[in-house]
């Protein structure tokens, strides 16, 4: 059929302008005289739209169509839709990579650690328990501490977080390398966890800065290679320092490797948080400016009279975000978890996590207990598989995820928004996109994580490991992947706070880790490695249905809870006019002119 749109005009090269725009789509336009044979005025002028064949990528001839599938046809007087971001793919990348990297002090003071829980138990005088005890405490602040600094830097900004949790994390460290005793211990390694989680959080949060929904699964893959090499490199790097050097050569090197990073972000990481800088374009404060920035902001300053630096002042003043400062809380993170959609995923992508960190926090006990002539160094080497799976997955799995995006959104005849822009996910199904990769992952890693634990057991004291080593790298590759699917997710729909939204999957994910590092040897010990990993397995497919949920109920959930938080709004908005309706008056008076 064709389509009718009446449009307003005033001079004959707008209806020339608008023709064009149409013809260019791939429609053809033809103006409609009047019964009497003349021309319509030309403040009615009716353009009639053939439909061409659709273009691949989901628009239409003559404009494109919305979530409920009505076409829709740019006006002329429209102006362009910014860009989601003002910075180059190169800048991107650059940004994403350094918070990557960053982001590795958190996984990497974890697993660098699990090499030298023999010789630190003998060192300071105390049962490998208490010292493993140590391990469940560094879970447990790992998930508390990024509900508060996430939300800090969603309200004030990425480079205030990240040097905050640097100053921590180094200061425990170079503790830890002095301290004699087991309390000194456990407290600085409490501390440390509090420092370096944080970062975690962060890099998501600026993948949500910079990147729209249609490119995070890409971009998630890049923020994740730091946070993936940690468990690979972790235990190598402890085992070679702790063999050679002592274990206390294992903290003085996370000083040093924390401080490199701290100064790459202090000299070149510039602020990406979008209630600070908006899409980039718009100056931070000057103390929120990396070493660069300000380089070149006094540089430039130079070049110019102080009418010209006035001037500036007052267009930077101008073009700040009017936006009201709140108090961090680490309770915006509960709030989080307390949401029907958000509450499942998070849950779910905890009892993955505690499944693989499981796997992660036996394997050295479970190495020295069959092949009692391994040292720190093959112990520590055995880890690799687990890290080289996780990180293979974050290439494959992140572009699978914009693939499947795009296919979603052809299917409901959506167009995606294009590059650079952020699509809106009213009419959107996002959790069918994310979750139909995720779900097929989370049923592969159960039956990886059973042949894993079978075949370990039944291989107990062989000279070759082989089989284990490559069921590893099948553990790694699938958990990882069904955790960037989710976490993605998870992002998606609190793209306002990403890093809040991740503090609260770190909390959930961290504490039932706890938990399982907690009873995975005992259970062991009672049933056995082979039972313990099908217990795992089973788990996780009796509780896969809440996924299930998720993508079937999760719009209907996401538009109740939209609407619950617009008639909030409103709420607060009738109450401050009730308290000062002078106010109220004045903006309606404004409002009223600029009609």
């Amino acid at each position: 059929m064709h389509g009718l749109t009446t449009t307003s005009a005033t001079t004959t090269s707008a209806e020339n302008s608008v023709a064009g725009s149409l013809d260019g789509k791939g429609g053809s336009t033809t103006c409609v005289e009047s019964p009497g044979g003349s021309h319509l005025p030309e403040s009615e002028i009716i353009i009639i739209t053939e439909p061409s064949e659709q273009p691949s990528d989901g628009r239409e001839a003559g404009g494109e169509k919305d979530g409920t599938g009505e076409h829709v046809t740019a006006q002329e007087d429209s102006p362009p839709e910014p860009p989601y971001s003002v910075l180059s793919e190169t800048a991107k990348v650059s940004i994403i990579l350094t918070a990557s990297f960053a982001a590795i002090i958190s996984p990497i003071s974890s697993s660098i650690y699990f090499p030298a829980l023999n010789s630190l138990a003998q060192d300071l005088d105390v049962s490998v328990s208490l010292i493993t005890l140590t391990i469940t405490m560094y879970l447990i602040f790992q998930g508390l501490a990024p509900s508060l600094i996430g939300n800090f830097s969603d309200i004030h900004g990425r480079r205030p977080a990240y040097i905050i949790c640097f100053a921590i994390y180094i200061g425990a460290n170079i503790g830890l390398a002095v301290q004699s005793s087991y309390g000194a211990l456990m407290v600085l390694r409490c501390l440390q966890s509090s420092g370096s989680s944080g970062t975690i959080a962060l890099g998501s949060a600026v993948v949500a800065d910079v990147s729209t929904r249609a490119q995070r699964g890409k971009y998630i893959g890049y923020a994740s290679m730091g946070v993936t090499l940690g468990p690979a490199l972790g235990p190598i790097v402890g085992g070679l320092l702790d063999q050679y050097l002592g274990w206390r050569a294992i903290f003085w090197f996370l000083v040093v490797f924390a401080g490199v990073f701290f100064v790459l972000v202090a000299v070149a990481m510039p602020e990406t948080c979008r209630a600070v800088v908006g899409d980039g374009s718009v100056p931070p404060p000057r103390w929120q400016l990396s070493l660069l920035q300000y380089i070149r902001q006094q540089n430039k300053k130079r070049g110019q009279n102080s009418n010209d630096d006035d001037a500036a002042d007052a267009q930077t003043k101008k073009k700040e975000p009017g936006r009201r400062r709140r108090r961090p809380s680490p309770l915006a993170s509960l709030k989080i978890a307390g949401q029907k959609e958000a509450g499942l995923i998070l849950w779910y992508g905890a009892l993955l996590y505690s499944g693989y960190f499981a796997v992660l926090s036996t394997l050295s006990t479970q190495l020295a207990a069959q092949h009692a002539g391994f040292g720190s160094v093959q112990i520590g080497l055995c880890y690799l598989p687990l890290g080289l799976g996780s990180l293979t997955s974050r290439w494959t799995v992140g572009r699978i995820l914009d693939r499947n995006f795009r296919r979603v959104a052809r299917a409901r005849g959506i167009a995606v928004a294009a590059s650079g822009r952020q699509q809106d996910l009213a009419g959107f199904p996002i959790e069918r996109a994310r979750l139909q990769v995720a779900i097929p992952l989370v049923y592969a890693a159960c039956a990886a994580i059973a042949a894993y634990a079978w075949v370990m057991m039944m291989m107990g004291g062989a000279r070759t490991l082989a089989g284990p080593l490559v069921a590893l790298f099948f553990v790694g590759h699938l958990t990882t992947g069904a955790f960037s699917a989710l976490n993605t997710l998870v992002v998606d729909i609190h793209v306002g706070t990403p890093a809040t939204a991740v503090a609260a999957n770190n909390l959930f994910r961290c504490l039932m880790g706890a938990g399982a590092a907690a009873v995975a040897n005992p259970l062991i010990e009672r049933i056995g490695l082979g039972w313990t990993g099908t217990f795992v397995a089973g788990l996780w497919v009796v509780c896969s249905p809440a996924l299930w949920a998720v993508m079937r109920y999760g719009p209907e959930w996401r538009a109740e809870a939209r609407a619950r938080g617009d008639q909030k709004e409103a709420e607060k908005a009738a109450k401050e006019a009730a308290a000062d309706p002078e106010a109220a008056a004045g903006d309606g008076g404004g409002d009223q002119k600029r009609t």
